[in-house]
């Protein structure tokens, strides 16, 4: 894919979850100028951040970013109090403390590669599905 396929995918699959939060929180809105978090809920006073992760079907691995172009990034300039995770079969919800609690619980390391659409290496922790998983609850 190129990378604005890879965000024209993105920008739907946050669609699908905004209309499942609307169900709830029919104020929710997408905000795509502010990178804190791509979801704002009104109602709940709180943003969410939407990852969507079909490769991780294939690794077992979910990618989640802290450093990219030697800038802090994803995890460290979040002001989500939740991320949703989806992979094409399942949305999983999963505050950013527990993410946060999942990395030192279980010591994981961060690794840094370049992704197929980056033009530039990223730092991120490769969390196993079966582990980060057990920190959120599907939605």
């Amino acid at each position: 894919m190129t990378f604005h396929e890879d965000l024209a995918k993105g920008l739907s699959i946050e669609k699908l979850v905004l209309d499942i939060y609307r169900k709830e929180c029919p104020c929710a809105t997408i905000v795509n100028a502010y990178k804190g978090y791509d979801i704002w809920l009104p109602e709940e006073n709180y943003g969410i951040e939407v990852k969507y992760d079909p490769k991780s079907n294939e690794t077992g691995n979910v990618v989640i970013e802290i450093e990219m172009n030697g800038k802090p990034s994803g995890l460290m300039t979040t002001t989500a109090k939740y991320w949703v995770f989806y992979d094409d079969e399942l949305f999983m919800q999963i505050s950013t403390r527990n993410i946060i609690k999942c990395i030192f619980l279980n010591k994981l390391v961060y690794t840094e590669f370049t992704g197929k659409s980056d033009k530039a290496p990223k730092k991120a922790f490769l969390v196993k599905k079966e582990i980060l998983y057990k920190y959120g609850e599907p939605i």
